[in-house]
C-alpha cells in the first residue's frame, strides 16, 4: 500500500517540481540586482508614459473638441523618433548609457511637470501639448536606444531573450494597466495632478536606476556633428551588410506596415464591422494587451536550447493568421479571441526581434542598431495612412486582408530564404 502511494505522489511531485523550474526560468533576470533597478524604473517610466497618453488625448479634446488636433498631439511624438533615432543610438555606442537614460527620465519629468504647471495657471493650449509631444519624442529617441542596449550589461549572455522578454512584460502590464491609472487619476485628481504623479514617477524612475552600473562604450566617433553623421551612416552599413539583422530589420518593418496599423482602424472595426462602440474598442484593446502580456511571459519561460528564430517567424505567423481572421470575421466573440492572438504573436515577435538583433550586433554597433530599431516607432503613425486610404476607397475587410497578407509574405520569406535565422 506504502508502494501505491509513493507512485500516485511521485508525479505530483515532479509537476510542482517542473512548475517550479519553469517559474524560475520565467524569472531568472530578476535575480540580478542590476537588472532588477533596471526593470523597476522601467515599469514606472512606462505607466507615466501610458498615463500621459491618456491624459494628452482627454485635455486635447476638452481644449478642442476637435479630432483632428486630438490625432495630431497623440503622434506628435511620431517624427523626432523617426528622424533622431539612430543619432540616439550613436550616442548609445560612445556615452554612458545609464546617464543618457536618466538624463532623459529627467528631462521627461521636467516635461510633465512644465505641462502640469501651465494647466494649473490655466495657461494651457493645444499648441503647448503639441510642443511637449514633440520634446518628449526627441527626448525618447536618445534614451531608448541608450536604454535597450544596456540590457547586455545587466545579465549574462544566456538569459539576454530572458530579461528582454521580462522588460516587454513589465511594458505590456503598463500598457494594459497604465490607461486605466491614467484615467482615475484624472478623474479624481484632474489634470494638472495627473501630470504632477506622471513627473514623479519619472523622478522615481531616475531614482531607481542609480542602482545600475555606468556603462560607457569607448567607440570612436560621436562627439562633433561630423562624426556623428559618420557614425550614423556606419551603423547603417552595418545593418544592411549584416543578412541576419538586416531581415530582422525588414520583419519589423512588414510588422509596423502591418499589424501595428491594422491597430489605428479598431474603433473603425469595432463600430462599423462588429457593431459596437467605445466600451467595445476598450475590450478589443484589452485584449491585446493581454495577449501580448502572456506572449512576453511566454518568451521569457523559453529554454535557452530553443530555436528562437523559428519562434520568432510562429509568432509573426500567429499576428498575420490573427489580422487574415479580423478580415471576415463580424463576431465580437471571435473578434476578442483574435485579439488576444495578435497581442500574443505581436509581443513574442517585439521579445525576440530585439533579442536576436542584440545578439547579433557587436558591442561597438550596438546602439545604433537598436537606434534603427526605435525608428520603427516613429514609422507606425505614417505607416497607418496608406493602410487607411485602402479601407477608405475598398473596405475596411479588403483592408485587413493586405495587411494579413504582407505580414505572411514576410513570415514565408523568413522561413523560406533565411537559414541562419532558422538556426538562431
Amino acid at each position: 500500500m506504502a508502494l501505491d502511494t509513493h507512485s500516485r505522489t511521485l508525479p505530483a511531485a515532479r509537476l510542482r517540481a517542473r512548475g517550479r523550474s519553469v517559474a524560475r526560468r520565467t524569472f531568472a533576470s530578476l535575480e540580478y540586482p542590476e537588472y532588477r533597478a533596471f526593470w523597476f524604473s522601467l515599469v514606472l517610466m512606462m505607466a507615466g508614459i501610458n498615463m500621459q497618453m491618456l491624459a494628452r488625448g482627454q485635455l486635447a479634446w476638452e481644449l478642442t473638441g476637435d479630432n483632428f488636433f486630438v490625432a495630431l498631439v497623440g503622434a506628435g511624438f511620431a517624427p523626432p523618433v523617426l528622424l533622431f533615432s539612430i543619432f540616439g543610438g550613436v550616442l548609445a555606442d560612445s556615452w554612458d548609457r545609464k546617464r543618457m537614460v536618466q538624463f532623459g527620465q529627467l528631462v521627461v519629468a521636467v516635461i510633465a511637470a512644465g505641462v502640469g504647471i501651465s494647466i494649473q495657471t490655466d495657461t494651457i493650449s493645444v499648441w503647448i501639448l503639441l510642443a511637449a509631444a514633440l520634446a518628449q519624442g526627441t527626448v525618447w529617441s536618445f534614451m531608448m536606444p541608450a536604454r535597450q542596449s544596456l540590457i547586455p550589461e545587466l545579465v549574462p549572455k544566456p538569459q539576454l531573450t530572458n530579461a528582454i522578454a521580462l522588460s516587454a512584460s513589465g511594458m505590456s502590464l503598463m500598457t494594459l494597466t497604465g490607461p486605466g491609472l491614467g484615467g482615475l487619476s484624472y478623474a479624481i485628481l484632474g489634470a494638472g495632478p495627473t501630470y504632477f504623479v506622471i513627473a514623479a514617477l519619472n523622478l522615481a524612475a531616475f531614482a531607481l536606476m542609480r542602482g545600475v552600473p555606468n556603462v560607457q562604450n569607448a567607440s570612436p566617433g560621436g562627439r562633433r556633428p561630423s562624426e556623428v553623421l559618420a557614425a550614423a551612416g556606419d551603423g547603417l552599413r552595418y545593418a544592411l551588410r549584416n543578412r541576419t539583422i538586416l531581415f530582422l530589420l525588414l520583419l519589423l518593418v512588414a510588422t509596423t506596415m502591418s499589424s501595428m496599423s491594422f491597430r489605428s482602424l479598431m474603433p473603425a472595426y469595432a463600430d462599423d464591422v462588429l457593431g459596437g462602440g467605445a466600451q467595445l474598442l476598450g475590450v478589443m484593446m484589452s485584449m491585446i494587451g493581454l495577449g501580448a502580456l502572456f506572449g512576453t511571459l511566454f518568451v521569457a519561460s523559453l529554454s535557452t536550447t530553443i530555436r528562437r528564430g523559428l519562434v520568432l517567424l510562429a509568432a509573426t505567423g500567429l499576428s498575420a493568421i490573427a489580422i487574415l481572421v479580423s478580415s471576415w470575421v463580424s463576431i465580437a466573440l471571435i473578434a476578442g479571441a483574435a485579439m488576444t492572438v495578435l497581442g500574443l504573436g505581436d509581443a513574442g515577435r517585439r521579445s525576440l526581434n530585439a533579442s536576436l538583433l542584440m545578439e547579433q550586433s557587436d558591442e561597438a554597433h550596438r546602439g545604433r542598431v537598436m537606434g534603427i530599431y526605435m525608428m520603427n516607432f516613429g514609422l507606425t503613425p505614417l505607416a497607418a495612412i496608406p493602410l487607411g486610404i485602402l479601407a477608405e476607397q475598398t473596405s475596411l475587410q479588403l483592408a485587413f486582408a493586405v495587411a494579413g497578407g504582407v505580414l505572411a509574405t514576410a513570415v514565408l520569406a523568413g522561413t523560406v530564404g533565411t537559414r541562419r535565422l532558422r538556426g538562431l
